[in-house]
Order: structure tokens, then sequence, then C-alpha cells
């Protein structure tokens, strides 16, 4: 991490550094993280960018036209914040054989709550923009489980 110009005797911290404020550059986001097929994340707060123990956050892009794997983030609540483009989010509701997709649209500003090991995906239908969020979620490292579909969660079983 470089230092920001305006303080040039201002050292660099090292993500260890918990007694101030960390800066991360767009340029040094981290494409180091777990992946699901059809998006690409980036990492930004992490304990290995700047010593965060509690939270992630970092940005996800959707190429036009696609959509991501089914996944879930294990115990991790999940914040998206929608930058550009108009994503669907995607999770499957009901009981038995009255199981079926919903399909959340979403526009530029909004923002999406995912709870614990709900499983969803990303769509991206535009066939020209790329769709871009902002993600924080209440654990340090981006857990990402890749499911091979949507299924509901039930609220009646713990899941550990």
């Amino acid at each position: 991490m470089s230092q920001d110009a305006f303080h040039p005797n201002f050292p660099a911290a090292s993500p260890a550094d918990r007694s101030r404020v960390h800066h991360v550059r767009a340029d040094e986001l981290d494409a180091g993280t777990a992946q699901t097929p059809g998006m690409r994340r980036l990492a930004a707060i992490t304990g290995k960018q700047v010593g965060a123990e509690k939270l992630w956050m970092g940005q996800t892009h959707v190429s036009a036209s696609t959509s991501s794997g089914n996944h879930h983030h294990g115990d991790s609540e999940t914040a998206i914040y929608v930058v550009s483009g108009h994503p669907e989010f995607v999770f499957a509701e009901g009981v038995g054989d009255a199981v079926e997709e919903v399909r959340i649209k979403t526009s530029p500003g909004d923002y999406i709550f995912v709870p614990p090991f709900v499983p969803h995906r990303e769509e991206n239908p535009d066939e020209r923009e790329e769709a871009v969020v902002v993600i924080a979620r209440s654990t340090q490292e981006a857990i990402v489980v890749n499911l091979p579909r949507l299924y509901v969660l039930d609220p009646e079983s713990p899941v550990s």
C-alpha cells in the first residue's frame, strides 16, 4: 500500500496496524479471493489488506448476459449495494412441490441482504452493460460455497 501524496512523511501502514485509518485504492483490489463461475470478486477490506478481523468488503462484477453459479456464503451475513447495471438476485422459496425461483430485479442505489446459508445466484440479463455491486460480509473472509442447484433453506433445521 502506498502513502497518500498529501502526507509525504506519513509512512504506509502494515495490515497489523489497528491504530490508524487504512486506504485501499481501486488499483489495489485483490482478485485472489473465492470465485463463482460467471462473476469476478475483488477484495478490498480484508485481514490481508488492512488487518480487518470481523468484516470483509469488496466488489463483484457480473458481465453482460451472464448468470453466476448457485452458491451461499456459509455463516456470513451479506449486504449488497448495486453500483451499476440491473443485476437480478435469484433464490428458491416454497415447500414441497410448490418450490419456485424468486427473482429480485434491482437498479443502481438498491441494497440486498442475503442471510447466512441462503442459496442464491446473481444474474445480469442486460446484453450490453456489466453489473457492479459492492459487498460487505459479517465474516472477515469471503466465504463462498458453490452449489449444483438452488434449494429452499429449511428454517426449522439449524445449519452449522
